[in-house]
């Protein structure tokens, strides 16, 4: 077959295919084209998800009836002044989104300068329906009817209704994070769904507003600011806490100059800045927003502009697991206010009987049966519980208060001025020893204790293999092996931090399950982090061990001076604050 040039119906089709995937690909499109023409305000309507009808309205600067022609041909831009490629400052540049949409759906384009009078033009899946003038406002009026009606090996790819329009959500949700001072308003067969006022004029302030109002009161209350600037780069947002995380990646917003991206360099920064806050199935949310130089970065590497390339990556990345790390730090030992709230959630007062059943009316036959039947059960032997007694300062004192007792010799019940704490003893302990362990590697080699007797552990060969291939690694966290035979290795020192009832075998064991499953996949620094955590779980108090007040009271005060020690180093949290309101609640008080 000879080589021709394809019609225009087919070019644009094809070009839709890569700009236009489902509706929330066409609004983002449009939305972005009427954020950058100046847009103080914003109305989208939907239906049936998308696929019937998007509409977008915006108070923007409007085209005249040449601009809307032009803006119906591909590769008609005018967010290009200056055709330079690498230096662009708009959301939108490629020229090809509204002759993609309009070659698949039906299109009307309505728009009105300041100056000039209104004009529309209606395009039917590539063929022009209408071109003549109308009576409409300052700005720009798009609507997108029957997406892919006239495509069926396109439209039946399309995911159900709900899908679609939850896509859709999530698009207008990200750009209306980005641009806080733009009203922003969503409905969906005539049901509001956001409805976001502008922020104020201050950037930051106005961007914390208007994530709180998308992302909810929760996410607010339970995460941290971040600001950090470097080389002319900014990072800034709110980091949730680790205890407030999500089974998914998709509650994580990333933003590079006001873009929404889902970028694989900030999504793996992101979760090497929570390495050992978190279990690897758990995911942070987070909202951060990175400003650069345009030059910088290059936004022209996906049809989508999801994705973004920096000029610097290890800035970058560096930039945003410091400033994260940064963040998290100053929080403490601060734990999600969630946990409290599942807590009571789950806490119902017993019900005296059982429910449907309906006792018999005493009768004296009855009660003489039960009187003659009855045994006293024998007198139990009163626990014996050791008292914890304050010291010397009072509980108002202490954020995490002072130790009042031990239940079953695991949790740690402490009495603070405005609450109830209870403490997991080997969480919060597993935390702090994690903690001293990354300090001394930060000076320098860890300090190791060389064992009585030295202890063989034996292997699979292969494991074997693998822990004598890091000795040296190892002996520089203060664990110091050797290969002893070809299934085993001996132990002479561990890590002084661990102290001497660290359970050797079972901490080597583990470590060479925790190297084989990460293998050269994670950085150095990450490695460090992920073997401390393992010699930290081994190296902290169990849950069974009885500890005494003193004992209880140092763990506490340890924790509100150690960073992240509201939860353990599998994203746990290591204690539960109940307010005294809402204890008082349960008993029916308040």
């Amino acid at each position: 077959m000879p080589i021709r040039r394809l019609p225009d119906h087919l070019v644009n089709q094809i070009a839709a295919g890569e700009v236009v995937e489902r509706p929330a690909s066409a609004l983002k499109e449009l939305v972005e084209n009427a954020l950058d023409a100046g847009a103080r305000r914003l109305q989208i309507e939907l239906s049936a998800g998308g696929i019937e009808l998007i509409s977008v309205v915006d108070d923007g600067r409007g085209m005249r009836a040449d601009e809307l022609r032009l803006a119906l041909e591909r590769h008609a831009t005018s967010k290009l002044p200056d055709d330079d490629l690498s230096a662009i400052a708009t959301l939108g540049f490629r020229g090809e989104a509204l002759p993609s949409i309009a070659s698949v759906s039906r299109l009307s384009l309505t728009s009105r300068t300041g100056a000039g009078e209104g004009w529309r033009i209606v395009v039917d899946h590539g063929r022009v329906e209408a071109d003549g003038p109308a009576a409409v406002p300052v700005g720009t009026r798009v609507s997108v009817e029957q997406l892919f009606g006239k495509v069926p090996a396109r439209r039946k790819f399309l995911k159900s209704e709900r899908s679609e329009l939850g896509a859709c959500v999530d698009v207008v949700r990200r750009l209306a994070m980005a641009h806080a001072d733009v009203a922003f308003e969503l409905r969906h067969d005539g049901r509001k769904l956001i409805d976001a006022a502008p922020g104020g004029s201050m950037l930051e302030n106005a961007r914390l507003t208007r994530m709180a109002a998308l992302l909810g009161v929760e996410f607010a209350d339970n995460a941290v600011p971040v600001d950090l600037d470097r080389e002319g780069l900014r990072l800034g947002g709110l980091a949730g806490l680790p205890t407030y995380n999500r089974g998914v990646a998709d509650h994580q917003y990333l933003f590079v100059n006001g873009r929404p991206v889902r970028d694989r360099l900030l999504v793996g920064a992101v979760r090497g800045a929570y390495q050992d806050l978190l279990a690897r199935d758990r995911h942070p949310v987070v909202a951060l927003f990175l400003e650069v130089p345009s030059d910088f970065v290059d936004v022209n590497v996906h049809p989508a502009k999801t994705e973004v390339r920096f000029r610097d990556a290890a800035l970058v990345r560096g930039m945003i697991v410091g400033g994260l790390r940064r963040a998290l730090d100053a929080a403490g030992h601060q734990a999600s206010t969630t946990v409290a709230a599942s807590v009571l959630a789950s806490l119902r007062p017993e019900q005296p009987v059982a429910p449907g059943w309906t006792p018999m009316p005493p009768t004296q036959a009855s009660f003489a049966d039960r009187q003659a039947t009855f045994v006293a059960p024998p007198m139990a032997r009163a626990p014996q519980y050791e008292p914890a007694y304050a010291p010397s300062a009072p509980a108002q004192d202490f954020p995490l208060g002072v130790a009042r007792g031990q239940v079953h010799n695991t949790y740690i019940v402490a009495e603070a001025a405005d609450g109830l704490v209870i403490v997991d003893q080997h969480a919060a302990h597993e935390r702090l020893v994690l903690e001293r362990m990354k300090a001394a590697l930060g000076d320098g080699v860890a300090a190791s204790q060389a064992l009585l007797l030295p202890e063989v552990v034996e292997l699979g060969e292969v494991e074997a293999d693998r822990l004598e291939s890091r000795a040296a690694e190892l002996a520089g966290w203060g664990l110091e092996i050797e290969r002893f035979g070809p299934r085993a290795v001996l132990v002479r020192a561990v890590p002084a931090l661990l102290g001497t009832r660290v359970d050797v075998k079972g901490l080597v064991i583990d470590l060479a399950d925790e190297l084989g499953s990460f293998g050269e996949a994670l950085s150095l620094k990450e490695k460090i982090d992920a073997v401390c955590a393992t010699m930290a779980c081994h190296g902290s108090v169990r849950a069974g061990r009885a500890l005494s007040p003193a004992e209880m009271n140092a763990l506490l005060r340890e924790m509100e001076v150690t960073p992240h020690s509201g939860q353990c180093n599998h994203g746990r949290p290591t204690y539960v604050k109940l307010a005294k309101g809402d204890i008082e609640k349960l008993f029916g008080r308040r």
